[in-house]
C-alpha cells in the first residue's frame, strides 16, 4: 500500500476534523502518511484470508476479525471508509496472486503440516 499512499497522500481524518485518535503517541507520523489505502486494513485481511486456508473451520472468526482490525481503523479516525475498502481489496488481489506462488505453497504446506501435528 505504501506507492498508493504516497501517490494519493490523502489526508486522514483525524487531521480534516482536528481531533484525536485512538493512538495520541502516533499522530505525528501519521499526519505525514496518506491515508488512502489503508495498510493495516490490508494486513489484517491478508491474515484473515492465510489463516481461514489454514483452519477453515473457523471461517466465520477469522474473516470477523480481519474485518474487525480494518474497522478499528475508522473507528480511531486514523482512515475513511474508503480506505479500508481499498486495504482489503489490494489484500484480495495480493492473496489472489500468491496462489500461484510455488513458494508461498510450500510453506502453506509446511503451516498445514505443522498444525496437524498439533494436539
Amino acid at each position: 500500500t505504501m506507492r498508493a499512499k504516497g501517490h494519493y497522500m490523502r489526508v486522514r481524518p483525524f487531521v480534516v476534523r482536528g481531533v484525536g485518535t485512538c493512538s495520541p503517541a502516533d499522530e505525528e507520523a501519521l499526519k505525514k502518511d496518506g491515508s488512502y489505502p489503508s495498510g493495516h486494513a490490508a494486513i489484517g485481511w491478508m491474515l484473515a484470508l492465510v489463516l481461514v486456508d489454514l483452519a477453515p473451520e473457523k471461517t466465520n472468526a477469522l474473516l470477523r476479525r480481519g474485518y474487525d482490525f480494518g474497522e478499528s481503523r475508522v473507528f480511531c479516525r486514523a482512515h475513511w471508509q474508503s480506505d479500508v475498502a481499498a486495504g482489503r481489496l489490494m489484500a484480495s488481489a495480493a492473496y489472489a496472486r500468491l496462489q500461484s506462488d510455488p513458494t508461498f505453497g510450500a510453506q502453506r504446506e509446511l503451516a498445514r503440516a505443522e498444525l496437524a501435528r498439533k494436539p
